[in-house]
């Protein structure tokens, strides 16, 4: 029986519990509604009638704004194709801003996606009237989204996601580990990074203070520092009747970075957990990664199989209804990183903002 307070204890070179990933999203709650939508159409924006097509002029000067936007700062702009690794297309920018220290967009990228949307239509039967009443509803299209990514001195390179059509959502990733660098180069403190992580820090007690430090408050500032920069499909008038966005935690991802001093110890570790997310029933599920995207939609049968010869590497991901965990084995000295996410924040202590 592998015993795992004698493994961190004598074998782990560095230890830390951390928030990785944030998905964050922003809505305008007043444009949630039929009811909120005619009343911003009609009495707001003055439209004669309510309706998508005046949802769509909106959106038209939203879309010229943002290609305004992008020709001002010299932002480059690309298509990007079905299956596009979006990531690997923005980090040379990215790398560059880095070198340079200086908060700016460096590119913005279209895709078409799946979203929801507001439509409208005559109400039958006054499909031919002068002025017939609107039936609302939300519908799921294929429209542009725009990818904004961009270097920030506090959390490194994050990207912002958003669309021209009601209600004008935004989302946004964000890699708490990535605070938590920029964190440590203030401090003077050295460190050795992963892609997503640490491998040495010269002060293990500091990097786990600094990542206790991170809360909704750096979280909260990020967002409205860079929203007042661009461009929006809202103007002041509407701000101040109460058509403003308020953003929300949607995802949090948690991870525990153990880094063992040999290849063996980590296995140890690695197998151990395997074997004891097999035995009571802790999981709900557990699953293998793959490097592919698989849906209800995808032919064939799905079987899992924990896998540890063979695997490069071997990474085992746990699922339930309300969230997800994942442990996946990292490279050279061996830093395995188990990690969970989830979507309900009031688990972590932390409220919506």
């Amino acid at each position: 029986m592998t015993n795992y307070a004698a493994l961190l204890r004598d074998c782990a070179t560095l230890t830390c519990r951390s928030i990785d990933r944030i998905f964050l999203q922003a809505c305008v709650p007043k444009l949630q509604t039929v009811g909120h939508v005619c009343k911003f159409l009609r009495w707001q924006r003055k439209f004669k009638i309510p309706s998508s097509a005046a949802f769509g002029k909106i959106g038209d000067a939203y879309v010229q704004a943002i290609y305004c936007f992008a020709e001002r700062h010299k932002i480059p702009v690309v298509h990007f194709k079905k299956g596009q690794d979006k990531e690997k297309l923005a980090l040379p920018y990215l790398e560059t801003a880095s070198r340079e220290r200086k908060d700016r967009v460096v590119l913005m990228g279209i895709a078409q996606e799946k979203a929801s949307v507001w439509r409208s239509r005559p109400r039958k039967g006054q499909e031919k009237a002068r002025h017939p009443h609107m039936d609302g509803d939300r519908e799921p299209a294929f429209i542009n989204h725009f990818y904004f990514y961009f270097w920030d001195a506090e959390w490194g390179g994050p990207f912002w996601k958003t669309n021209a059509y009601a209600p004008f959502p935004i989302w946004i990733w964000l890699k708490g580990h990535e605070w938590a660098k920029r964190q440590l180069a203030k401090a003077g403190i050295g460190y050795q990074a992963l892609d997503n992580g640490f491998r040495s820090c010269a002060d293990p007690a500091a990097l786990q203070k600094i990542c206790d430090r991170l809360s909704p408050t750096e979280v909260r500032d990020f967002f409205w520092r860079w929203f007042l920069r661009w461009p929006s499909p809202l103007t002041q008038a509407d701000v101040r009747v109460g058509y403003g966005y308020e953003w929300a935690f949607r995802q949090l991802e948690v991870s525990e970075t153990c880094v063992f001093n040999r290849p063996q110890a980590g296995r140890m570790w690695f197998e151990g957990v395997i074997r004891d997310h097999l035995d009571v029933g802790r999981p709900d599920q557990i699953a293998l990664i793959f490097h592919r995207r698989v849906n209800r939609r995808t032919p064939g049968r799905f079987r899992t199989r924990v896998l540890t010869k063979g695997s490069t590497p071997p990474c085992v991901a746990t699922t339930n209804p309300r969230g997800s965990s994942s442990i996946s084995k990292g490279d050279g000295r061996y830093a395995p990183r188990p990690s969970s996410a989830t979507r309900r924040i009031s688990e972590l202590g932390v409220a919506f903002v």
